[in-house]
């Protein structure tokens, strides 16, 4: 079948010279005379000229091959042998007419206006045509597409900037930088080369400006040398961008498969704006030579925290978490990348009073990052007792055996959804973050508390799920149009609670007080499904459906990263927030946890969520049945 087509599209392409190299003498007949008609040349001539230059076209065509290119990738070849067949088109159409009427009478220019013209008429269709294949320059300003910045300015950049002129192109380039200061100023398929490789930060500063951040740096020059890519790597780094290299076209695998796989996603990709970079060195400051407990240690953020404390030489280093596979395997990782790393990996439940203490008086940890929680929104829902007993009773006891214990300090991990929470899981987070605010004004333990968006790529969250479902051939499933999220990656929420750690420790200033990177702009779902087909090669709605399936328990449309009554305040770190504290009763909300704890060991929910609503008096849920509503007002009546 595919043959059959290629053959029937040759054919009309070929159709398609031959009335082009017809029209071509009459049209230049009509350019050099207008409407007058010369002796010897009228119109039943011209027609019988037509017909004859058609009639050679069809020879010199078909013998000069044009057919066995593909209009869409038409290039300089495919150009010259366009001119060389309508050259000798006309060679031999005016000697055959030579020969039938000595030429007279017509006006020795209409040779040369023939051929511009039947030059017109064979190139500017497919010049079109190309065009629209490509989706023409307009296309590669798509905001909806990652913005990069191309290393390298020879064949390779112009080959990328090409591609990125399709319609379905998931990246667009805002600018080039080239080893050499030689090509600065001159631009490709225009797109300017704007500095150096030397020049890089200046280069980002002045693309900042235009409101083109680029995500990802890509190199395109493969003789870049080794330490030039190392350079480059920790610049990317040191700048928050990814970094990528594209392929060499000689890069074969072995192998050929039927199955259509789906590219890898950088998760940086769909951020929509460069990662933020914090101050490594304060955190190096913070975590060298002490010992640094974590809990929930096996988990996407916990796990994450373990590598970069790892990274910093700590003197110790506990790894505590609930799931023994997820303990096993950091445990295992830690062992390949820091095997004399002192490290002890602990199974234990953040609700279990005696165990927590009992390790942190064994180990005596002098940092203890606090990332153990549950947090997929639905299945806390359905089973608030459990998510109350692990966010809110948990982080207490974890708070309290750190008062106990003579910790310097504990990070609290928290999320924008404890701010005027919709559900059980984020009001659950926002009792563990006014326990924690309360205990740092009284206790010589410092307590931290950081809040995050959502993390692209984290347990649970829309993005592995997203790759799911492109890798089952879609369709994503989004819950409503106009549901959007602040994001940030992995290492930007571990950086900023390493940040905020160093910030907190010797600052009384920051005392209570609650740190939140500043993510920009919330992104839409929908437009994240979106960007990830494209990412995957594909097009949303055509090759992958995107489904609405509406609103889960607890869900709300809109985050928010600050209450009315904290307004934020900027900190000497740029990129990071700091929230003004709200002051809590300690003693009140003690006795308030107290009853929490007792209703969900008894997994009484209705009364839980009774104390619940009384201590987060914003929590105010979108849906609740009325059966729910009945046994909670019945608990508060008791």
């Amino acid at each position: 079948m595919r043959v059959k087509s290629s053959l029937n599209r040759g054919h009309v392409v070929f159709a398609h010279d031959l009335v082009m190299a017809a029209v071509s003498f009459p049209v230049a007949m009509y350019l050099r005379l207008g409407g007058e008609t010369m002796t010897g040349w009228g119109w039943a001539h011209q027609f019988l000229a037509a017909l004859a230059c058609a009639a050679v076209a069809a020879v010199v065509f078909k013998a000069s091959r044009m057919y066995r290119g593909v209009w869409r990738y038409a290039s300089i070849p495919d150009l010259t042998r366009l001119v060389q067949a309508a050259a000798a088109t006309l060679v031999a159409f005016y000697l055959l007419l030579f020969m039938a009427t000595r030429l007279e009478d017509l006006p020795r220019t209409v040779p040369v206006i023939h051929w511009f013209v039947l030059m017109a008429l064979l190139g500017a269709p497919r010049f079109l045509y190309r065009r629209y294949k490509d989706g023409g320059h307009a296309a590669s300003s798509d905001r909806s597409r990652v913005p990069v910045l191309l290393v390298g300015a020879g064949d390779e950049a112009e080959m990328f900037i090409r591609a990125t002129l399709a319609r379905d192109a998931e990246y667009r380039a805002v600018g080039l930088v080239s080893e050499q200061g030689g090509r600065v100023g001159r631009n490709i398929h225009g797109v300017e080369v704007l500095g150096s490789i030397d020049e890089l930060d200046s280069v980002l500063r002045l693309l900042h400006r235009r409101g083109e951040a680029p995500q990802r740096l890509i190199i395109t020059d493969h003789r870049l040398d080794g330490q030039v890519v190392r350079d480059l790597l920790d610049q990317a780094d040191r700048l928050g961008l990814g970094l990528a290299r594209i392929p060499r076209l000689t890069d074969l695998k072995d192998g050929v498969s039927d199955r259509v796989t789906i590219r890898p996603i950088a998760v940086e990709d769909l951020l929509g704006r460069p990662q933020a970079v914090l101050d490594r060195d304060a955190m190096a400051a913070l975590i060298e030579n002490r010992r640094v407990l974590v809990t929930g240690a096996g988990g996407s953020i916990g796990s994450e925290l373990v590598r970069q404390i790892a990274a910093f030489g700590p003197a110790s280093l506990i790894l505590f978490d609930s799931c023994e596979f997820n303990l096993y395997s950091i445990d295992l990782e830690m062992a390949q990348t820091h095997p004399d790393l002192i490290r002890q990996p602990v199974v234990g439940d953040v609700r279990d009073a005696e165990r927590v203490r009992c390790v942190m008086g064994d180990h005596h940890p002098d940092l203890v990052f606090h990332a153990a929680a549950l947090k997929h929104v639905p299945m806390v829902e359905y089973n608030p007792d459990e998510g109350l007993l692990t966010n809110a009773v948990g982080t207490r006891i974890v708070a309290d055996a750190c008062h106990e214990a003579g910790v310097r300090l504990m990070v609290q991990i928290s999320t924008d959804k404890a701010v005027n929470p919709t559900n059980v899981m984020g009001a659950s987070k926002r009792v563990a973050e006014m326990y924690t605010q309360a205990l740092d004004l009284v206790s010589e333990t410092r307590y931290v508390t950081v809040r995050f968006g959502n993390v692209l790529g984290s347990t649970g969250s829309v993005v592995p799920l997203f790759q799911k479902q492109l890798a089952a051939g879609g369709p994503l499933t989004v819950t409503h149009p106009d549901m959007t999220r602040y994001f940030m990656t992995v290492r930007e929420a571990v950086e900023l609670v390493l940040q905020a750690s160093a910030f907190g420790l010797d600052n009384a200033a920051y005392r209570g007080r609650i740190f939140v990177l500043d993510m920009g702009a919330p992104v839409r779902i929908v437009h994240l499904a979106q960007q990830m087909i494209r990412l995957a090669g594909m097009r949303p709605d055509r090759d992958i459906k995107i489904v609405y399936t509406g609103l889960r328990p607890g869900e709300k449309l809109f985050e928010e990263i600050f209450h009315g009554a904290e307004p934020p305040q900027p900190t000497e770190q740029g990129g990071i927030l700091v929230a003004a504290a709200r002051s809590v009763d300690r003693d009140e909300l003690g006795i308030a946890l107290s009853e929490i704890e007792q209703a969900c060991r008894a997994h009484r929910a209705a009364g839980a969520l009774a104390v619940l609503r009384r201590l987060v008096p914003e929590y105010r849920p979108d849906t609740e049945s009325a059966t729910d509503a009945a046994m909670v007002a019945t608990a508060a009546a008791d």
